[in-house]
């Protein structure tokens, strides 16, 4: 059998769950799908998959060979589009990573206008707030929030990540709304983790002054999405992404807090490595980033 079509066939089966799903998806039989699957656990000698008759999951190797195998078939795409290049036609699968709530609320409609302009491209979009390793996990662009570590990856400079302090109406209403950053100490504020862990300030800045918060309250979560729902819901102050609670704050749902003051801005950037990976379709998505949501300087390479 043809090993490369047996570990594209492996990853569709761990990413939909089943070989029913996968055979679906391939246009083939289950019982092919699971030759191809018992074709490499014979290769390399060991299982790949633990299955009963209502679930499965991968073993040990079965995870690692998981990963490995997604890096391989990025690797031939990229080779396969040397061709696309020399035509300057983007096409295939490009596989990215971004944060969880940046990825939701302002990079899929953006990937969306991208892949109506570009219909023979395929984007395989991996939300998480977890550190990747672009070389080694098989993505050909990453987007990171935050400083930047040196590399020899090529960092675009996107707009800077920005949050605001928000609360509902109700919330307000009841709690009364704060003046004055300190003012905060007698409120419930929603805290998220996640990014600094062991930290709970919130920082303002107003007339060259910087005032740090020491918030707390009884609800701290690690998702985006869960604090804006808390927000809603009247529980308490939050700290959210002003992409993220945009909609929000035009409708009334939320209103921002201490609007008088500045809050910090973290930068982020787009990271991709240019001489390895720079295909036709991953430059167009570069370009297509950029034009977006982009700064107006010139790109940056770390």
């Amino acid at each position: 059998m043809d090993r490369l079509a047996s570990m594209a066939t492996f990853i569709k089966v761990v990413d939909l769950g089943s070989f029913a799903a996968a055979a679906m998806a391939l246009k083939m039989s289950p019982q092919m799908v699971a030759k191809h699957v018992a074709y490499l656990e014979a290769r390399l000698a060991t299982r790949l998959l633990n299955r009963t008759t209502r679930r499965q999951s991968l073993t040990e190797i079965g995870k690692t060979y998981y990963e490995r195998c997604k890096v391989v078939l990025a690797e031939v795409d990229w080779a396969d589009a040397a061709g696309d290049n020399a035509t300057g036609r983007p096409r295939g699968r490009l596989r990215v990573n971004a944060p969880l709530s940046f990825g939701t609320h302002t990079l899929v409609p953006l990937v969306a206008r991208y892949l109506r302009q570009h219909p023979e491209v395929e984007i395989e979009l991996v939300l998480s707030d977890r550190y990747v390793d672009l070389i080694e996990e098989g993505f050909e662009a990453v987007f990171r929030i935050g400083r930047l570590a040196d590399s020899s990856l090529t960092a675009r400079a996107l707009r800077p990540f920005h949050s605001l302090a928000c609360a509902s109406p109700a919330y307000l209403q009841q709690h009364g709304t704060p003046r004055d950053p300190a003012d905060l100490l007698a409120h419930v504020c929603l805290g998220y983790v996640g990014t600094r862990p062991g930290s709970t300030d919130w920082r303002f800045m107003r007339d060259g002054r910087t005032f740090d918060v020491p918030v707390r309250g009884p609800l701290q979560v690690n998702n985006a999405a869960a604090l804006l729902s808390g927000a809603l819901e009247g529980f308490g102050i939050a700290f959210i992404a002003e992409d993220l609670a945009r909609a929000s704050i035009a409708s009334g749902a939320l209103v921002r807090v201490l609007p008088d003051f500045e809050t910090p801005s973290r930068p982020m950037h787009l990271l991709f490595h240019a001489d390895r990976r720079l295909t036709s379709k991953l430059r167009s998505f570069v370009d297509a980033v950029t034009r977006e949501i982009g700064l107006d300087d010139p790109p940056n390479s770390k």
